[in-house]
């Protein structure tokens, strides 16, 4: 096994844009500041049209330059009405994976706290895929506790059965993150993620074209995530269309939450699906430095209805 400062030493130093790539390459549309800092691009940038045929004068024909609205650009443009408390920093990504529509806000990496779960059952059920198996009893029990219940004692049981931070970064390149790194010995907790990661990773759970995940792994990690307690249904479920604000039809979540014993600010992070104008939006929020914990639920909701609404064809 490596040591983690060699897997550290692996890593690129640049954590949001490497993320960002894999994004895209996994089917979402990017667009923006991520690639092409605002400019236009062939076919991806402003719509040129001139007049068919020059005017009877002989004049030439005029052309006109549509203006680019990116994704990036509405998504910041959101994010600028939403409340960060003095000090707090907060990231988010949203994807359609209907449309390919996608954008990101804010850079760097953010303990994930328990949002790691589902990445733990992923590389739980990976390993299990290559075994040619299914879960044990044993596994699904903790399973359940540790998604629905955020269980941490079921957490650090899966940990250590996949191998923890190795066993979870070989099933990160396997998935398609590439600014994620497992946390140290036991502490799953202070696993390292983007927002970007965190959608690509929805994108595994929620869409069938290029994940590594079986028809039924997916289904199972779905079905677990549309099952979360009473009292843990906030976050990114904000952003769902009010009529169908219910498990099971209008979100499927995580969230993570953590009060820094150095600092006594709180990490809070949200990641899942949303019904949203007719179809589903894979969102991810990652913050830090909130002062209390209710203080970090209302950032990460903010930041959950922003990035929604910046996704184009969804209500503002």
């Amino acid at each position: 096994m490596a040591s983690s400062r060699a897997r550290r030493a692996r890593r690129h130093p640049s954590r949001i844009r490497p993320a960002l790539l894999a994004f895209a390459v996994l089917g979402a549309t990017v667009t923006g500041a991520a690639y092409g800092q605002g400019h236009a691009r062939p076919g991806a940038g402003g719509a040129v049209s001139s007049s068919a045929s020059a005017p009877s004068g002989g004049e030439a024909a005029v052309e006109t330059v549509e203006p680019v609205v990116d994704g990036d650009a509405r998504l910041a443009a959101a994010m600028a009405s939403v409340p960060v408390p003095d000090g707090a920093e907060v990231s988010v990504a949203v994807l359609d994976p209907d449309s390919g529509a996608g954008a990101a806000y804010g850079t760097g990496a953010f303990e994930t706290a328990s949002i790691v779960k589902v990445d733990i059952l992923a590389a739980l059920l990976l390993r299990a895929q290559d075994a040619g198996r299914s879960l044990t009893a044993a596994e699904k029990s903790y399973a359940a506790a540790m998604i629905e219940k955020s269980d941490n004692d079921s957490a650090s049981a899966l940990w250590r059965a996949i191998g923890t931070a190795d066993g979870l970064d070989a099933a990160n390149e396997r998935l398609g993150l590439t600014g994620t790194e497992g946390g140290d010995g036991p502490l799953w907790g202070l696993t390292r993620t983007t927002a970007a990661d965190q959608v690509a990773l929805l994108r595994q759970v929620f869409v069938a074209d290029g994940s590594a995940l079986s028809g039924a792994s997916r289904a199972y990690v779905r079905g677990l995530m549309e099952r979360i307690a009473e009292g843990q249904r906030w976050g990114v479920s904000a952003a769902a269309d009010a009529a169908g604000g219910t498990a099971g039809s209008g979100w499927a979540l995580k969230n993570g939450w953590l009060r820094r014993s150095t600092t006594g600010l709180w990490i809070v992070n949200s990641i899942g699906r949303v019904a949203r104008g007719g179809h589903g939006c894979l969102v991810a929020v990652v913050s830090r430095g909130s002062g209390t914990q209710a203080a970090g639920i209302s950032l990460t909701e903010a930041a959950a209805r922003a990035a929604v609404s910046a996704v184009p064809g969804d209500p503002p």
